[in-house]
């Protein structure tokens, strides 16, 4: 009877064991925080930082959950962030500013384009170069519906001494923008580095022809491009996780940068639908706007880091195209504070 108490007592002290040792090998894992990013657009080589984050399991690293949302334009993503449909998002600053004219609370927490990345594209022809804007007066420009350039062809136009409407802006469809300048139902298109320059680009030398652009910035439009944007509630409650966001992202344009062909490699894994070539020329593009061109003032500073200057140049020439004077300051509208 003894030697049966033990037997049992031994399989008992056994079974105890191997229960221990599979609860240690279960202990619970704590889940990694969710996090929704909005791309403002379709995959691109604009928001490649995002794209290499993810794939590459930067942001895993960093303890998030990452899903990552194709958007349908600026404006509409940046006011997405602010009803909470996602954490963050990739956004420029006058969305941002128009949003918090609104009553809205985004705001930008890291530059990608340290300058504003718009242009407009046309088809070059014998005998037709731009030198001066005044050589574009009387065309007509297709833009997005809910585009900026809308308000800022008007605004920029004027700072440059012609008249407001010396350049006709319409109203189109992003998607038949590219077309309609190919069959030259519009003289001029709007067209973005890093973006929709690119794919205009290729599509033109596929149809024989030659593209052409002039930037905005070239004639004196000094105004700060996208960036990662997230809500003042985020910033305040949760800085740890924007911190922790923003590391893991601008790791991924780092490795961009140094290394544009191996992203565009991995970047074509996750959306093979993307053609390389444009991506790459996308992603150097990317890599030029990220960079801050003074270099005295950014040699101190992270990428990523929003310029006051540029800032306050930024809301200046917004508030005056969108008539919002006086209803946001710059120093409402971003941080740095995640990029120290």
């Amino acid at each position: 009877m003894l030697k049966l108490v033990r037997k049992i007592a031994r399989r008992a002290v056994a079974a105890s064991s191997i229960c221990m040792a599979t609860m240690m090998l279960t202990a619970p894992v704590y889940a990694a925080d969710p996090v929704r990013v909005n791309l403002a657009w379709l995959p691109q080589g604009s928001t490649g930082g995002i794209l290499l984050a993810q794939a590459k399991g930067y942001y895993r690293d960093a303890g998030l959950d990452v899903t990552i949302t194709r958007g349908y334009g600026g404006q509409r993503t940046v006011n997405e962030i602010d009803e909470g449909l996602f954490e963050f998002g990739y956004g420029d600053p006058v969305s941002v500013m128009l949003n918090r004219a609104h009553g809205g609370h985004t705001v930008m927490v890291g530059a990608i384009n340290t300058r504003w990345p718009g242009a407009i594209c046309y088809l070059e022809r014998p005998g037709f170069k731009v030198t001066a804007l005044k050589e574009l007066s009387g065309m007509t420009l297709g833009g997005g519906g809910a585009s900026p350039v809308q308000n800022i062809m008007p605004a920029w136009l004027k700072q440059n001494g012609l008249a407001p409407d010396a350049i006709k802006t319409i109203r189109l469809d992003p998607a038949v923008i590219n077309t309609a300048l190919l069959q030259k139902r519009i003289d001029l298109s709007e067209c973005w580095e890093g973006a929709s320059l690119p794919v205009q680009a290729a599509l033109a030398t596929r149809a024989g022809q030659q593209l052409g652009h002039v930037y905005y910035r070239d004639f004196g439009l000094d105004m700060m491009g996208s960036g990662i944007v997230t809500t003042d509630a985020m910033v305040a409650a949760h800085p740890d996780t924007v911190k922790r966001f923003v590391e893991a992202t601008y790791r991924g344009y780092v490795l961009m940068h140094d290394h544009p062909l191996d992203a565009a490699n991995a970047i074509g894994l996750q959306y093979p639908i993307l053609d390389k070539a444009i991506l790459l020329q996308q992603i150097a593009e990317t890599n030029s706007l990220i960079e801050d061109e003074v270099a005295n003032d950014a040699s101190h500073h992270k990428v990523g880091w929003l310029r006051p200057a540029r800032m306050n140049s930024t809301v200046d020439f917004v508030s005056r195209a969108f008539g919002t004077v006086g209803q946001v300051k710059a120093a409402d509208l971003y941080t740095n504070r995640f990029v120290e």
